[in-house]
């Protein structure tokens, strides 16, 4: 039986507590959040995904309001990290010195230094490090690699990824507010669709990125990344949309014979238009990116054979994509990507 804990319960630490009690073998036997009323029975604040503001039961569980209480007292075997971005390095460092493997949300961290300093301490404790980009394990993105990786279609012309959000105006007072917590729209929203172009593309040569700033950071953005001889490829991402408007993530992929778009708030969300012959809609594996990415963790820890989908330092590389596409917004010019961290 795989003993789990989950440091940070709020809307992410919810979701993975889902996830994570839907499983076999697995048993969640501690919680901690400073926020002692965050560690109550019940619903829980609600995101842009469904699932983690159901009524949880949390009776059997220890309860803490401080990791290193919880590290003294409790022998894990894994940890989801779910706290504010700025202490992602902190939490999961004294985790894996407490000897157990870290699932830690994305991003990784504020800064590559941090990040650097992540994978230091998974490596002298030997325990797997999982940076929770769920988005490479969302059953429509990897239809979409798998479909350009096969090259039945031909080579990409162009791709587009989208990704709109309202959180920032429904959440006021939130930590996600404060650019210095979260990394703000860039970090904490856009970071989805950066991380997954260099794994469908690899890392560009440069980026250029434009958007409405404001005192936080930007609230929009859209990010061109430059491939010698490759396909233009762009993403755009904003959380200031109207609540009405909710979330929303999308692409268009543009291949030499087809076109693929993906639209989460159209049924089927995933078709295929080909050059010849009628649309259709690809089978997707079941399941999210939430619980994909979680069974995938377990299945490396338990040593099963399979690649990583998510190895720690790509998540790395993001973040120094990250930083590029932080530096191009506000010099107005592009970054070339000399070197990663």
């Amino acid at each position: 039986m795989m003993r789990v804990g989950i440091i940070g319960f709020g809307f992410m630490g919810r979701m993975h507590h889902r996830c994570w009690r839907a499983l076999p073998d697995v048993r969640i036997v501690a919680l901690c959040d400073p926020d002692a009323a965050a560690l109550q029975s019940g619903g829980g604040p609600r995101g842009n995904i469904a699932g983690a503001s159901e009524v949880v039961d949390l009776s059997g569980v220890a309860l803490y309001t401080d990791p290193a209480e919880l590290f003294a007292r409790e022998r894990l075997d894994a940890v989801s990290i779910t706290v504010p971005t700025h202490l992602h390095a902190d939490v999961s460092v004294r985790a894996l010195e407490a000897g157990a493997h870290v699932l830690c949300e994305k991003p990784m961290a504020l800064s590559c230094a941090e990040g650097r300093r992540m994978l230091d301490a998974a490596a002298r404790a030997g325990r797997h490090l999982q940076i929770g980009h769920c988005i490479r394990f969302w059953p429509e993105y990897v239809k979409a690699r798998e479909i350009v990786t096969d090259g039945a279609f031909g080579r990409v012309i162009s791709a587009a990824f989208r990704r709109f959000s309202a959180t920032a105006r429904t959440r006021r007072g939130c930590w996600f507010e404060d650019a210095s917590q979260s990394g703000g729209m860039l970090f904490d929203l856009h970071s989805h669709d950066t991380d997954f172009v260099q794994h469908l593309f690899g890392l560009p040569e440069s980026v250029s990125s434009h958007g409405d700033r404001t005192s936080g950071g930007a609230n929009h953005i859209l990010t061109a990344y430059r491939y010698a001889g490759a396909p233009l490829v762009t993403a755009e991402g904003g959380w200031a949309m109207t609540p009405s408007l909710g979330f929303q993530m999308a692409f268009t992929l543009v291949l030499e014979k087809a076109v693929v778009c993906f639209d989460s708030k159209r049924s089927p969300t995933l078709t295929v238009y080909p050059e010849t012959g009628e649309p259709f809609s690809p089978p997707l594996e079941a399941g999210d990116g939430y619980e994909r990415q979680i069974r995938h963790f377990i299945g490396r820890i338990r040593g099963e054979r399979m690649p990583s989908v998510i190895p720690p330092h790509d998540a790395l590389t993001t973040l120094r994509l990250l930083e590029a596409e932080r530096e191009s917004l506000t010099t107005g010019q592009a970054v070339e990507i000399k070197e990663v961290c």
